[in-house]
């Protein structure tokens, strides 16, 4: 008997809070899948004979060995591993997961490609934004890099509630609608005159002329 292809998602983490979430779909990807091996890399700079990380909770950068650096992740993974599983309840697939981590050197882009290619990877996944000042713009251009180089899909995470500067915030009006309605309504009075009458489709087993069942859908 033939044993199931195993998939390769490299993961790339840097200890903040984006990082968490892209860390979480990835396991929820993997737990859904079973058969993963997923590879969280963590891209450090040199900094004399060792090496410098942001931890969480740290105001800045701390220095350590390389081995130090390794041992951050192997943590890390375990915790997010623990946590998410807390969370979200064990899945029987958990025993089927495998987690390798990796410790690359000053590049994040090009690094955490690389490794996707090494791998013959059939998904990164990457978190944009996790960083407040320079980090965060550098956080952004990171998930640019990684899109662009790329050998597979890529995922690209940010927080819900980000918003861009140059995309409105979503009309509080038309918020309380959904949350009255239930979802059954999307606009405010407004913004429905804006954005015209909807039309919902739902899917339903009608019997064909043949007899059998087939998926069609029906607008209401």
């Amino acid at each position: 008997m033939t044993e199931p292809q195993r998939i390769a998602i490299v993961v790339g983490v840097d200890f903040s809070k984006t990082g968490d979430l892209a860390m979480d779909h990835a396991l929820e990807l993997a737990l859904d899948r079973g058969d993963t091996d997923l590879h969280l890399v963590n891209v450090v700079r040199t900094y004399g004979a060792g090496v410098q990380l942001e931890l969480p909770g740290s105001p800045g950068f701390s220095s350590m060995s390389l081995g130090d650096a390794a041992e951050q992740l192997r943590l890390y993974a375990q915790q997010r591993l623990d946590r998410y599983q807390a969370e979200r309840g064990r899945s029987d697939k958990a025993a089927s997961l495998r987690i390798v981590t990796h410790v690359r050197l000053d590049a994040p882009a090009e690094e955490i490609t690389q490794l996707a290619a090494d791998l013959q990877a059939d998904l990164v996944v990457v978190g944009t934004h996790g960083r407040r000042g320079l980090s965060r713009v550098l956080m952004g251009s990171v998930a640019e890099g990684v899109v662009r180089l790329a050998p597979c899909t890529v995922l690209v995470v940010r927080p819900k509630d980000a918003v861009s500067p140059h995309i409105e915030p979503p009309c509080p009006d038309c918020l309380k609608v959904r949350r009255e309605s239930g979802g059954r309504e999307f606009w405010c009075t407004q913004h429905r005159e804006r954005h015209g009458q909807r039309h919902t489709y739902l899917a339903s087993d009608k019997p064909a002329e043949d007899g059998t069942r087939k998926r069609v859908l029906t607008e209401r």
